[in-house]
This record gives structure tokens, C-alpha cells and sequence, in this order.
């Protein structure tokens, strides 16, 4: 396979022989999806954001998932045309610097590869908190949180040395289960007509702003918390082209993925936050989720499954949130390292990161992902070691940042895509799909990274705490932290600035199916 830089001067000169390559042709439409809309965390999703979107929403949640569903679909149209003609691993990454050049391009991809490592500790704390509790409550043991999250990063780095098929089955299963007591929860809830039976109420999405019970708990700012809890929920989505190299043909499953990914999310999600509502009632929904937060339930869904399937359902849904947790933190995992990966093939990082495995996935920089998640994690515990730190700290701040750095990055991807369009490939420029819908896309994004902004302690339920308080600076310094070393690299490394943003597997090029050196 010759890697081909397509833009900038050295179009045309391929990379220099031994360039690292991930295994190819190993991962059909399934295992993509698997590998996708387990980051995303269905019933995580559901069990976090639905009570965070009803405190700023109140019972027209399902209506704030709905707008976030319309907002990521117009986006993902862009967003699949870019997928189309760009084929790497480096994702975002790669886009940015396509369409708006290196310097920029760079700086997307060290603020991206930063993010995915947070949130892979992020939820790896949120794992920990669960697996603590979950194991206490059914057989007594108790061990803390910190505990459980050696044995996940354990495992995770266990996992990413083997074959990425193997990866895939094993986010399949976590995906298939969770998504199965999410459904058996929706059929004994509209079974039954719910606590006050149907309404269209929760639907209305002018209802988002303008709902008493939202806003007596969140005052003014409710509508952006219930807003931007929605959008939270995707987190994951665009994950497809991270894993272009390793796809059957992947130009047409990136199209499919992340399509199937954002409205098949956005159905389930819709689905599950009316059931919630349905199930609570009107008013009702509102009442549960201040007394999860009041520590009286341990999830506003709970009773929900032992009213309305029974104590069983309960039991399976509290195992699941740990096994899916984990599937989380493995699919951020993953993704971390080939961004990691796709740095180091183009000399951005030192290329030892992109050495790879005899089976062909990206070891090193996959060592490198567990080291760096570790520290941030020990840093968290130190702090604060006990179990609620864990998911009140550690996994309840660290998103707002992964979050914040994904959606500019993802604003950012959507003006590469016009200008890439309107430049490198006029040929492929379409109205709609690479001009108007970027537009609304970067529009969808940009907002709701004020939301997270200006909501960020209420989100955070952190007062003035350090983190929240610097966290839009710190995403801003990275960035630019980026930004400079692009133009260091341009001033006295042009060979290494040529290559930023440039590899890429043609799709008629055959795939590798041996180990590399």
C-alpha cells in the first residue's frame, strides 16, 4: 500500500518506505458500528444525561434529544461527503488539515487526541464507581472504586494488543445487552400506559424553554442544560473514519456508520427519554431526578424497571451499566491511540507510537493511552479517593472538558469541509451537502459549545472548583499549544510539516494482512 500525501507541496511524494500500517480489511459494517455507538453509551447515556436533560428540560427532555438528533444528522452530511474522499486514521485530525491546512490542522489533532484520552478516563472512573457498588450491593464485597479501575485499564491494555476483531466482539456483546434491558424497560412502560398514559407534550420542543419544573431548579439557564445534555449523549458517534484503515470498504461503511449511529442513537434516545417521562409522568419526572440527586434512589431509572418489568430487570441494569461502562472506556481507548497513531506515522510524535503489534494494531501508542489514563486517574484519586469522587469528579468534570474540545474541533471540521469543497475538490462541491448543511452544522456545534460554557457549573455541580473554572482555557491552550508547534515544524522541519494530515489509503490499494516489522 503507498501512502500518498493529496494537498500542500509534496503532493504526489509518498511517504518514506516502512511507514506503519494497522490491519486491513479485517472489520466489516457490524464491528464498525459496535466499535461506534459503544462510545457513545446507550444506557450510560440514558442513565446520566436523560436526568441531567430533564432538570434543564423538564418533561419535554425527549424533545431536547430530538433537536439534537435533527442538529448532528444536518451535520454528519458534510461530514460523510469528507468521509468519502479522505481515508485515515487520523479522523478529525485529518479533515482539519485538508481544509483548512497543517497549522490548524495540527492543532485539532493534538486538542482531539487529548479529549479521547480524558473521556477514556473519564468513564473509566464512572466504571470504577459502578463496578464498587454494583459488586457491594450483590455480594457484599467492598472495594473501592480506584480498585476497579486498575483491573479496567488492566484489561483495556490486555485488549489493544490483540487483534482488533477481537475488541469489536466484545463492545458487540456489551452493546447488544444494553440496548436489549433499555427495550425490555420501553415495553413494560408503554405496555402498561405509563403513571398518567400518552402525551405529545414531551415532544414539543418549545416546551424545552419554557417548563416550570425546569426552571424552578435551574432558573434561566435551563434550556441550555437540557440542550447540551443532549448533545452530550453522541459523544462518539464520528469515530468511523479513526477506523477506515482497518474496514472492508471504507468509504461506504463510513457513510453507513455513522448514519446508522446518529439517527439510530437519536431514535433510541428519544424512545427511552419519553419512556422515562412516560413512566415517571409530567411532573413526576422532574421529582425522581431530585431524589437521585438527593442520594435517596440510586438512579431515577431503577424503580422504573421494578415497577414496570420487575426487581430482575433492576439487577440486570445495574450489571449492565458496568460492563457498558467499560465498553465505553474501550472504544474511547481505542480511538485515542490511533489518533496517537496517525500523529506518529506522519512524524508529528516521536514515530516509536506508531510501531505496531504482529497482529497489527497500534501497541505502542496504545501503551502510551494507558499510561497517560492512568496518571490523570491517580491524579483524580488523590484528590479525592473515595467512591463518589470517582463519579462526582473524575467522571462528572472530566467530560465537560473532552466535550468542549470535541464540539470546537467538530465546528472547526465543518468550515474544513466547505473550504475543502470550494478548493481541493470543487468536483464533488454540492449545495446542500457541502455548503448548507456544514453551515448549520458548525452553527449546532459552535452553540452548543457556549452552552457548555456558560452552564459549566451546573453541569458540573462544582461551585468554583478549579477545574471548572480554567477548563474552557485549558481546551484553548492545547489548541494553541498546537497551533505553534505547527508552525515550528513549518519553520525548521518542512519535510515533517509536509506530511501533517497527509497519509491515506486509497480504496484500491489492497489492504496489509501480514505483521509489519
Amino acid at each position: 500500500m503507498t501512502a500518498t500525501p493529496t494537498t500542500g507541496p509534496t503532493a504526489g511524494t509518498p511517504f518514506p518506505a516502512g511507514s506503519d500500517q494497522l490491519a486491513g480489511n479485517v472489520l466489516g459494517l457490524p464491528s464498525v458500528l459496535f466499535c461506534i455507538v459503544t462510545g457513545a453509551a446507550p444506557l450510560a447515556a440514558m442513565l446520566f444525561n436523560v436526568p441531567v436533560a430533564t432538570l434543564g428540560g423538564g418533561y419535554a427532555s425527549p424533545a431536547a434529544f430530538a433537536v439534537a438528533t435533527v442538529a448532528l444528522t444536518i451535520f454528519s452530511v458534510g461530514y460523510i461527503a469528507m468521509c468519502r474522499r479522505v481515508t485515515s486514521a487520523g479522523g478529525f485530525y485529518t479533515f482539519v488539515t485538508r481544509g483548512l491546512g497543517r497549522v490548524l490542522g495540527l492543532g485539532s489533532g493534538l486538542l482531539i487526541a487529548l479529549c479521547y484520552m480524558v473521556f477514556a478516563a473519564a468513564v473509566l472512573g464512572t466504571t470504577g464507581y459502578f463496578a464498587s457498588t454494583t459488586v457491594a450491593s450483590l455480594t457484599g464485597l467492598d472495594l473501592p472504586a480506584w480498585a476497579y479501575m486498575i483491573v479496567g485499564l488492566a484489561l483495556m491494555t490486555m485488549f489493544a494488543l490483540f487483534h482488533i476483531e477481537l475488541t469489536a466482539k466484545v463492545l458487540g456483546v456489551a452493546l447488544i445487552a444494553e440496548v436489549v434491558v433499555l427495550t425490555v424497560l420501553a415495553v413494560g412502560v408503554l405496555a402498561s400506559g405509563g403513571a398518567e398514559g400518552f402525551s405529545l407534550a414531551p415532544l414539543n420542543p418549545l416546551a424545552i424553554f419554557d417548563n416550570p419544573a425546569a426552571i424552578q431548579v435551574f432558573g434561566a439557564g435551563a434550556s441550555g442544560v437540557a440542550l447540551f445534555a443532549a448533545f452530550w449523549s453522541w459523544v462518539g458517534f464520528e469515530m468511523a473514519p479513526n477506523y477506515a484503515e482497518e474496514t472492508r470498504d471504507p468509504h461506504k461503511i463510513a457513510r453507513i456508520a455513522t448514519y446508522g449511529s446518529v439517527i439510530g442513537l437519536g431514535v433510541l434516545y428519544v424512545i427511552i427519554s419519553y419512556v422515562y417521562v412516560t413512566g415517571w409522568g409530567l411532573t413526576g419526572a422532574v421529582e425522581a431526578v431530585k431524589a437521585q440527586y438527593a442520594g435517596d434512589i440510586a438512579s431515577a431509572f431503577y424503580p422504573l424497571t421494578d415497577r414496570y418489568v420487575g426487581t430482575w430487570a433492576t439487577v440486570l441494569m445495574e450489571i449492565l451499566i458496568v460492563t457498558g461502562s467499560f465498553a465505553c472506556t474501550m472504544a474511547f481507548y481505542n480511538t485515542s491511540a490511533r489518533y496517537l497513531f496517525a500523529l506518529a506515522r506522519e512524524g508529528v510524535l516521536p514515530r516509536a507510537l506508531a510501531r505496531t503489534s504482529k497482529r497489527l494494531s497500534p501497541a505502542v501508542a496504545s501503551m502510551t493511552v494507558t499510561v497517560v489514563v492512568g496518571l490523570y486517574c491517580l491524579a483524580f484519586v488523590l484528590y479525592d479517593p473515595s467512591n463518589e469522587g470517582a463519579l462526582l469528579k473524575l467522571g462528572t468534570w472530566s467530560p465537560l472538558l473532552g466535550v468542549l474540545g470535541i464540539l470546537g474541533v467538530q465546528a472547526l471540521v465543518s468550515i474544513a469541509i466547505i473550504r475543502y469543497f470550494l478548493t481541493t475538490a470543487r468536483d464533488g462541491f454540492h449545495w446542500w451537502s457541502t455548503l448548507v448543511a456544514p453551515v448549520l452544522g458548525f452553527a449546532a456545534m459552535a452553540g452548543a459549545c457556549v452552552l457548555l460554557i456558560v452552564n459549566r457549573y451546573d453541569l458540573a455541580g462544582a461551585g468554583d472548583a478549579t477545574y471548572i473554572v480554567v477548563l474552557p482555557w485549558v481546551v484553548l491552550a492545547v489548541f494553541v499549544g498546537g497551533l505553534v508547534f505547527g508552525l515550528v515544524l513549518r519553520g525548521r522541519y518542512p519535510d515533517r510539516y509536509a506530511r501533517i494530515g497527509q497519509f491515506e489509503v486509497p480504496e484500491s490499494d489492497p489492504q496489509p494482512t501480514g505483521a509489519t516489522a
